[in-house]
């Protein structure tokens, strides 16, 4: 039935499964994100240690980290629906689990491993794997679509969860976000494959082609022998390309997350209210969601690489504006803050997953996906550790933020030597056929 349904719909087909991300990323992500809604409820009930309670949500990044790998290859021999669906059945089980709570290591067992390992498969990391093959001239908008789910979803997810908490305790709230995460994403699972081939269809919606008819006469190859290549990750890892794009995910990740975490802490000190501050971090995930399919669709015309740069310059622009904050704690500045960082440094995540898809498409990509992640999931961790640890060491966020700037540029440099658009250009650089 859904054969028959694909071939009758082609060119629908593969923006219903980037509807279907959406709603995943939504729903799977900020299950994860809510974990700060919780902290509070919980720390209040059971008197535990800041420090270990708060070490859930960093368990999470860990448990990340060791899966992506095995997230890979599980993938290429699977394919998305089976790996997603597990994703659910997860991350659903330990926010239900989650209300059992008696002891510290329930919740590293249920909100860490459960949602942790369930949120990257349904994440960022996860629907990279297979999405991208289902496009090729609209694969920057399509996956930016896709990914804007997650700012979607803060904005509606996380204030419900927040008034749930507030009228009927934590316990309702995991209750209830666990129940919809396994009533709305199993039967949206059951839609995916992981290449319009398995479907007889083609990327982009394009018709198949008749038997016997050769290759289409237009194509984004520009280097055909890096193209052809069987891309193994033993390959993967011997090649330049490769360590240059785990470095520009490192250092860009890294500045992402440093601003996220500190970002409130910091607005606090500099003299804005708590209002104020809550505020600007909602409204850099609504800022976050035009600015991603926009720049989504412009990397489908001028290139991954300059997409990338702007992102990264936007995380600069933000780091400048928060630098010059505590001695011009202007509203117009705090705007300027919001805009660069979610209009344009959010903007990332429209490229994140095809930068590598463009470089090393083939049989093999889950896996070489999967430890290329292991970068990105390091810079996050990274970022907020060494901002704490910097202003434990000095009192101040100065020296961290100017270091998030050197990682924002270095980051630019790292993605423009890999280069994805020397391999596969986008719909934008490609020559039709004379």
């Amino acid at each position: 039935m859904l054969q028959s349904l694909a071939r009758r719909l082609p060119f629908y087909y593969g923006w219903l499964l980037v509807a279907v991300v959406f709603v995943s990323m939504g729903v799977a992500v900020n299950a994860r994100t809510a974990f700060s809604l919780l902290y509070p409820p919980i720390l209040d009930e059971f008197g535990w240690d800041r420090a270990v309670t708060a070490g859930v949500f960093s368990f999470g990044f860990l448990v990340s980290a060791i899966l992506s790998p095995l997230i890979g290859r599980t993938m290429d021999s699977r394919g998305p629906r089976f790996v997603c669906t597990l994703g659910v059945v997860a991350t659903g089980a330990g926010l239900l689990l989650a209300t059992l709570t008696s002891q510290p290591w329930h919740l590293y067992l249920t909100l860490g491993v459960g949602v942790g390992a369930g949120s990257v498969v349904l994440g960022y990391s996860g629907q990279a794997l297979w999405l991208p093959a289902w496009f090729v001239r609209r694969r920057g908008l399509a996956l930016s679509l896709a990914f804007a789910g997650v700012g979607a979803g803060s904005i509606l997810l996380l204030p419900l969860m927040q008034t749930m908490i507030e009228r009927h305790g934590w316990r309702t709230a995991c209750i209830g976000l666990g129940i919809v995460t396994l009533v709305v994403l199993a039967p949206l699972n059951l839609l995916l494959r992981r290449r319009p081939e398995d479907l007889g269809l083609r990327p982009d919606g394009d018709a198949a082609p008749l038997p016997g008819a050769g290759p289409a006469r237009r194509s984004n190859i520009v280097d055909a022998a890096w193209a052809a290549t069987d891309w193994t990750l033993a390959r993967a890892l011997r090649t330049a390309r490769f360590w240059w794009l785990a470095l520009g995910y490192f250092t860009g990740l890294l500045a992402w997350y440093l601003v996220q975490v500190h970002q409130t802490k910091y607005l606090l000190e500099v003299g804005f209210s708590a209002h104020e501050a809550a505020w600007a971090l909602g409204a850099v995930s609504l800022a976050g969601v035009p600015g991603q399919i926009a720049l989504g669709q412009l990397s489908d015309r001028i290139g991954r690489e300059p997409v990338w740069a702007i992102g990264s310059l936007g995380f600069v622009l933000t780091y400048v504006a928060l630098l010059a904050l505590p001695s011009h704690p202007s509203p117009l500045l705090l705007w300027t803050m919001v805009i660069v960082q979610g209009a344009l440094g959010y903007g990332l995540t429209s490229v994140f997953g095809a930068m590598p898809a463009e470089i090393f498409e083939g049989k093999h990509y889950g896996s070489v996906f999967g430890v290329l992640s292991l970068s990105s999931v390091a810079g996050g961790a990274t970022g907020p550790w060494v901002a704490g640890a910097i202003h434990d060491a000095t009192g101040s966020y100065a020296p961290a933020f100017w270091l998030a700037i050197g990682a924002s540029l270095l980051s630019i440099v790292a993605v423009w030597r890999a280069s994805p658009g020397k391999v596969r250009a986008v719909a934008g650089r490609i020559r039709p056929a004379s």
